[in-house]
């Protein structure tokens, strides 16, 4: 790739139109692998160019709610071709931006892919229910209308799926679209709204808005043309976002993350068991919303599991996640790494035992990137922040447990409840945490991070605003439903 293509300026989408923002401020994405690397110049968008890309929304609602759900999954359908044509380029882009692996940025860019033809699907299904009237002259129904125009606010860490697990069911259903991705992101995003403008969507139904969340994201959760927001990010932006929609009674969703347990009975499968800690704990660097962070060990298996575990997490490969055989990338910024030293600086105040782990990485390189070496701690007690708040990096805390009943309210000890997950072979056991267990997300003999496209995702307690993404549950979210009495 040449330096002038690495440097490219990428502009916001609007109308069907790529326009520089009126502010004239670009800022540089930079590869967290090698800081000195400009992925791409973004634009530092303004309250006026957030009016503009508002405006051509609205004005491309009536048109788009009016084309049958099967034209519109058509245009889904055809964005996915695109998408999947330029998977190797895109998840080369996202690796270059947030650090994830290359292999995982290509894995989630073929999700993009089927999330994108699950929902093109979508637009033939049924969007309403008839039901028996008292008055047996009469025809009553339920039908489902679009919100109008819906925000879509994007977090970094997943940067081609999860602003498509939002826009493709928000737009089969017949809402339009203002994507503002995370700036880290921001050419990622760039790149798969071009997949969706290739694709024929009329102008003004796909917009992207590149800039700071306390501007583009506060801005498109208070504006009042705007009549839903669906965010994923922190919990404290989350809260923001929630009542400045709330405040001017738009329709908000939440998916605000986790600190997510899993419980390792005394007869698991050790093995497995430790392999799963370690993917869904490490891989992506810690920084998913479901990612492994407490490890809940059977007090008799503890000392063989935690050998297990170190012995596989010190055979780790940490680097440029474009070279191939690196396990695991640099945290995507600068601010993320600063977070996870000084989480890790805060349990060793606590009194908790660092395993492993615990430093930048400098060595061979790694000092042009925000490397951080894959951590565990042990002596690690309930009311510890690295047990209670969320990390969003390569830490693990072990804690062990007695019985199984103590093992499940370890695992409720938290505010978050987005995903859990247990290793064991005892029905019974099994049964009782599915029942017990406070998550959006039960994982039994699976790691906590993942969850299929066409299943319901959400969490409980802080993780969510309680409604849930992906698959049919989606529709819930982006429209309303009307119901109707006809009598001739």
């Amino acid at each position: 790739m040449s330096a002038m293509q690495t440097r490219k300026t990428y502009l916001n989408y609007i109308g069907g139109q790529w326009r520089a923002s009126v502010t004239g401020v670009v800022e540089a994405s930079r590869n967290p692998a090698r800081i000195a690397e400009v992925v791409g110049y973004v634009q530092v968008s303004g309250a006026e160019d957030l009016d503009q890309a508002v405006l051509a929304a609205q004005s491309a609602l009536p048109a788009w709610r009016k084309l049958s759900g099967a034209s519109r999954g058509d245009l889904l359908y055809k964005t996915a071709n695109i998408l999947e044509r330029r998977t190797q380029e895109i998840a080369e882009t996202m690796t270059r931006e947030m650090g994830k692996t290359l292999p995982e940025a290509i894995g989630e860019t073929a999700r993009g892919v089927a999330i994108l033809r699950y929902y093109a699907g979508e637009g033939l299904r049924k969007i309403g229910d008839v039901i028996p009237s008292t008055d047996s002259e009469g025809l009553l129904f339920t039908t489902r209308v679009p919100l109008g125009v819906v925000g879509v606010i994007a977090p970094w860490n997943f940067p081609v799926a999860i602003p498509i697990w939002k826009m493709a069911p928000a737009l089969v259903y017949g809402n339009t679209v203002i994507l503002k991705p995370a700036q880290e992101t921001a050419v990622t995003a760039a790149k798969v709204i071009e997949c969706f403008e290739e694709a024929g969507f009329p102008a003004g139904v796909v917009n992207l808005v590149t800039g700071k969340g306390s501007v583009i994201g506060q801005g498109l959760a208070g504006h009042p043309g705007v009549q839903g927001i669906t965010f994923t990010g922190s919990d404290v932006v989350g809260k923001q976002v929630g009542m400045a929609a709330l405040k001017r009674g738009a329709k908000y969703q939440l998916e605000m993350g986790g600190k997510n347990p899993i419980i390792v009975a005394e007869d698991a499968d050790l093995d497995l068991a430790v392999d799963a800690t370690i993917s869904g704990g490490l891989r992506s660097t810690g920084q998913k919303c479901t990612a492994t962070s407490r490890v809940i060990v059977a007090r008799s298996i503890y000392e063989t599991f935690k050998a297990k575990l170190l012995g596989k997490i010190r055979d780790i490969r940490v680097g440029n996640g474009l070279e191939e055989g690196v396990w695991m990338g640099p945290c995507a910024n600068e601010n993320q790494m600063n977070t996870v030293l000084e989480y890790v600086r805060i349990g060793q105040e606590e009194g908790a035992s660092l395993l492993t782990g615990g430093r930048r990485m400098t060595q061979d390189g790694l000092a042009e990137g925000y490397f951080v070496e894959p951590t565990v701690f042990e002596q690690v007690t309930p009311s510890m922040r690295i047990a209670r708040e969320e990390i969003f990096g390569p830490v693990l805390a072990l804690i062990p447990f007695d019985s199984m009943e103590e093992a499940i309210r370890l695992a409720n000890d938290a505010e978050y409840g987005l995903s859990a997950s247990i290793y064991t072979r005892d029905i019974g056991h099994m049964l009782t945490f599915i029942r017990d267990m406070d998550a959006g997300l039960i994982r039994v003999n699976a790691e906590t991070a993942g969850v299929e496209l066409q299943a319901p995702f959400g969490g409980m307690k802080l993780s969510s605003s309680h409604s849930r993404e992906q698959g049919q549950a989606a529709i819930e979210f982006f429209t309303s439903i009307k119901t109707v009495f006809v009598k001739s």
